[in-house]
């Protein structure tokens, strides 16, 4: 069994990490995740008001993961939060609270609620490249938003703040340097990749309705793996890393690269919701035939 070990204060029974939109966020659901090996839980990204997203089909599978265009789906944070609480009443795996806005006032409305819930970590989703036509470049593709937006927000959260990064920006360490330099206590990265689209050659249209949507799946780890390294070799403090994810090698690769936990995503798909379960025992085996205590004991590469 792996050993446990601690992240911004919390003690965790395993490295990895349910994302946000991966599972409903019942409180039952989020509670299914944990037993089967998750060390710690995302909920959806909340908004301040409830969202129904873009119209079906909103995810497209080819041969290298996924294409997806949810639009941010979700009850709104009053209705969210509801069951992140009854999931606490019943877990002690650590949750992170993911929020999305378009604007610093709302990030910090969103903050407030989270601070009357039972939630462990904020995540402040800059990144979301599924509304793209709603609200064009994404908050993360500036270091002078980014840096407001946390310095505010960590005036006011009760808890430690994750930002959720875009690995579709020009300079991702940059990026990453500001968040740091506003007070985040750890960053999440990368988030889906594109937009790209996939065409249907029989109906000669776009199969998503909304015609593009974020990349995620095994075609993406190569560039998590780099954009991971980069920003390791920038910040100091702890990354999530996720994209890609399926096997406890990947994870391994991820660790190496410089992240301190791993997200698996879309990898509940292709391995069933156990996956957690299966990648924790590869992960041990690997610790066990090299010797490391726990997955901290992984040498990292050397900084750029």
């Amino acid at each position: 069994m792996l050993k446990k070990i601690k992240f911004l204060g919390k003690e965790i029974s395993s490295p990895l990490v349910l994302p946000a939109g991966i599972m409903d966020l019942s409180y039952s659901g989020m509670s299914f995740s944990a037993l089967n090996g998750a060390g710690i839980i995302t909920s959806k990204s909340l908004t301040l008001e409830p969202r129904t997203g873009h119209k079906a089909p909103v995810v497209a599978e080819f041969e290298g993961g996924f294409l997806n265009c949810m639009g941010l789906c979700n009850p709104g944070i009053i209705d969210g939060l509801k069951e992140v609480n009854e999931f606490k009443k019943i877990s002690k795996t650590p949750i992170i609270i993911s929020i999305f806005a378009t604007q610093l006032n709302d990030f910090l409305e969103l903050t407030k609620f989270v601070n009357n819930s039972n939630g462990d970590f904020l995540e402040l989703n800059l990144s979301c490249p599924n509304v793209f036509d709603e609200f064009g470049i994404p908050l993360a593709a500036s270091k002078k938003e980014v840096f407001n937006i946390i310095q505010q927000v960590k005036k006011i959260s009760k808890i430690p703040v994750i930002a959720k990064l875009s690995p579709n920006v020009y300079n991702i360490a940059e990026i990453a340097q500001a968040a740091e330099n506003a007070g985040a206590d750890a960053i999440s990265m990368i988030n889906t990749v594109g937009p790209g689209m996939l065409i249907d050659i029989k109906l000669r249209k776009p199969i998503l309705f909304n015609k593009f949507g974020g990349l995620s799946g095994p075609c993406v780890k190569p560039i998590a793996l780099k954009l991971i390294y980069q920003v390791y070799s920038t910040v100091k403090i702890p990354i999530i890393g996720m994209g890609g994810m399926k096997t406890g090698t990947d994870a391994i690769e991820m660790f190496i690269a410089g992240a301190s936990l791993i997200g698996v995503g879309t990898a509940v798909y292709y391995r069933g919701i156990d996956v957690f379960k299966k990648i924790n025992l590869e992960i041990e085996e690997y610790l066990d035939e090299n010797e490391f205590e726990t997955v901290e004991g992984i040498p990292r590469l050397s900084k750029l």
